[in-house]
């Protein structure tokens, strides 16, 4: 089967198409005909080097993507699952070594597969396992009352735009950032107060919320330079595996979305809220899986709203 994938670390030149031995579903698992994959800039990089330390005893090609979408094709043995054969599907997937979303055929535990959005197509789909669980996860370490004020960075992007939608719905108050073409969209999204991204982002927030928010949620990666922003005895949300020793009691919540890739029940959870309109998902362009180079390039020059998609 076929794999957009490389063999050694460098830029986008060294993705390519490779074949790979094709896998069947054991107990536990099933297997999907992969039509979409979203590009996100966790593959990007891992492809740069990243996170090299992981790859050391795996064989190549490597395969990058976390985000599935397609068709159910084989369901292992044993296997304790209301899916069927034929059922369109969506996925969160763990990299390693030749197994990653960017990939013709996937062999997954049960509990990663969910049932795609009714009335999304496979591209669709595909944006919302990974980047929707990450905002999960996020505002569950969080653990907010209703009525608590969030500051969301990098709100006009996927995993931005979730957690607003998903902390309104949670009866959250919520300042985001954007820059002036973004306003709109962001707006539309919930949020009830909106500042000038970059990096004294935290200085914006401070003056519409003289007192601090209660939590960030940073997925704009500013790392440390939210945290003026937030009360003493507050909270931030990070990605990249950030943490810090903070002062006046904030305390910072790395969020590693492997953690939920088995919560099925939660990424169903999503599927309804992207049927419900609570959760919008956003596409930005498609792409043959043999132009998986040029749409990591578009990635990484930035801009990009919503999700660049790969079909095979």
């Amino acid at each position: 089967m076929r794999v957009l994938g490389f063999t050694e670390f460098g830029g986008p030149e060294v993705l390519g198409i490779h074949d790979v031995p094709e896998r069947h579903a054991g107990p536990g698992e099933v297997r999907v005909r992969v039509r979409a994959a979203a590009v996100n800039p966790t593959d990007t990089a891992g492809r740069a080097g990243w996170f090299r330390e992981r790859y050391r005893e795996l064989e190549p090609p490597y395969v990058p993507g976390m985000d599935a979408a397609g068709v159910i094709d084989e369901i292992g043995e044993g296997t304790e699952t209301d899916l069927q054969v034929g059922d369109d599907v969506m996925a969160i997937v763990i990299p390693e070594g030749s197994h990653g979303a960017y990939s013709e055929s996937l062999v997954l535990p049960a509990a990663s597969v969910a049932r795609a959005p009714k009335g999304t197509d496979h591209a669709t789909a595909s944006t919302l396992p990974m980047n929707g669980l990450t905002a999960r996860l996020a505002l569950d370490l969080l653990a907010l009352p209703p009525g608590s004020l969030l500051a969301v960075t990098g709100a006009a992007g996927t995993l931005g735009g979730y957690v607003v939608q998903l902390a309104k719905a949670e009866g959250l108050r919520v300042i985001a950032d954007a820059k002036d073409s973004d306003r709109e969209l962001v707006a539309e999204l919930g949020a009830d107060e909106i500042v000038e991204r970059g990096e004294d982002v935290a200085t914006r927030i401070r003056e519409v919320a003289p007192d601090g928010v209660d939590a960030v949620v940073d997925a704009a990666v500013l790392n440390d330079k939210v945290e003026p922003a937030v009360r003493d005895g507050g909270a931030i949300a990070t990605v990249r595996f950030f943490t810090a020793d903070a002062e006046r009691g904030i305390q910072y919540h790395p969020v590693l979305v492997r953690d939920y890739w088995l919560e099925r029940e939660k990424l169903d959870r999503l599927r309804e809220q992207a049927e419900d309109g609570t959760l919008t998902l956003r596409v930005a362009d498609v792409y043959p899986a043999e132009r998986g180079e040029e749409a990591q390039r578009r990635l990484e020059a930035g801009g990009t709203r919503g999700r660049l998609v790969l079909e095979f």
